[in-house]
């Protein structure tokens, strides 16, 4: 009887140390998965091959599973892999290459479409309620909106701007588009399909951006400038041109700009971003205007792309670290099935709860404080 007694009560310790462990998401109602679209960083294999790897956030950031996505036809090169989204609504997830877009089940991981477009794509969004696409032609003169569901043309929508980044307002309302050739961050209608205003001029064409969630301020890189300017939405202006001090610009890999990846925190208060010559991403206070700078991290490559985990705990710059926001320390490298390093500039959330898709992230890095 006391032996029993003695293994119950073992028992309910080891029961109550292991619920005690349990992961962060599962305090949520689910968990979290990182899923991170190669080739990510142009059209380098070497950085995790070809496909979508998916990794456990809630388990160490372990890799998962390969997604198979595209075949390279044998003499030709992979194709450069440039925006990744998913919708909770649908249970899919979109990439895109410069010459197509593809929708996958995540319930499945299976292939539904793949259609090549007018003119290519490139850094796509999607709607909030997960029924619409826009997807820039690559580098060209137009966005197409497009049935998230089919793939089917909607409208064309022209800028002649270089199409390249974009980003869907988190209430719906208006799409922000921002063109390679441009210093005025186009706003559409997705009513309509029209462009209905801009913010600008700054002080040089625009690389990548995002927006608070009110919609009120924009944050832009632009060519040139190891830093960031401010835009405010509502009136059409720019307000500050912040730089980065006690770093030089100096030559970079890819992209051709000192500064290529931007992000808010999802509670808004801190902006990070990259800084290619210089291998950091420079974290700045948001709660003041014009915002400060307060920190710099060193990562192991030049990076080119930064976002954010829902919840706001960790940072994903596209040198495939794991950054704790909060210690602004690195704890964890992201490695293919086979140990080898994987980088991307093209990753989002994607949270399941009782086999559903339940939330998703974006690959902006933008603020959720509404």
């Amino acid at each position: 009887m006391k032996l029993r007694r003695l293994v119950s009560i073992v028992v309910c310790v080891l029961a109550l140390a292991l619920a005690g462990e349990r992961p962060r998401a599962s305090a949520a109602g689910g968990h979290h998965f990182l899923y991170v679209s190669s080739p990510g960083i142009r059209n380098y294999l070497e950085y995790g091959g070809m496909g979508v790897l998916v990794y456990d956030m809630d388990n160490g950031h372990k890799f998962v599973k390969r997604i198979p996505t595209f075949e390279i036809p044998k003499g030709q090169e992979a194709e450069n892999v440039k925006g990744i989204a998913a919708s909770a609504q649908t249970g899919r997830l979109y990439v895109t290459t410069f010459r197509r877009l593809a929708a996958f089940d995540l319930a499945s991981d299976k292939l539904l479409w793949n259609h090549e477009f007018d003119g290519g794509c490139d850094r796509l969004a999607i709607s909030p309620d997960g029924k619409i696409l826009y997807v820039p032609s690559f580098e060209g003169p137009h966005w197409h909106a497009i049935d998230a569901m089919t793939g089917n043309v909607i409208a064309k929508i022209m800028t002649n701007s270089g199409a390249h980044n974009t980003i869907y307002g988190p209430d719906g309302q208006h799409v922000y588009l921002a063109g390679l050739h441009s210093p005025i961050l186009s706003v559409a209608d997705p009513r309509t399909n029209t462009v209905v205003g801009g913010v600008g001029p700054f002080s040089n064409s625009i690389r990548p951006f995002t927006i608070n969630a009110k919609q009120k301020l924009c944050f832009v890189h632009v060519n040139e400038l190891l830093g960031f300017e401010v835009g405010d939405i509502k009136t059409g202006k720019m307000l500050h041109r912040v730089e980065v001090t006690g770093f030089q610009k100096g030559p970079v890999k890819r992209h051709g700009c000192p500064s290529h990846g931007i992000g808010l925190t999802p509670d808004e208060k801190e902006i990070w971003l990259s800084d290619g010559a210089n291998s950091r991403i420079h974290v700045f206070d948001s709660t003041v205007m014009p915002p400060k700078q307060m920190a710099s991290i060193e990562v192991r490559d030049q990076p080119g792309w930064i976002t954010f985990s829902l919840d706001g705990r960790y940072a994903y710059p596209s040198t495939g670290e794991v950054i704790d926001t909060k210690t602004k320390k690195i704890v964890a490298t992201l490695s293919d099935e086979a140990g080898k390093p994987v980088m991307s500039e093209k990753v989002v959330e994607v949270v399941f709860a009782d086999g559903k898709v339940s939330q998703t992230g974006d690959q902006f890095g933008i603020g959720r404080n509404r």
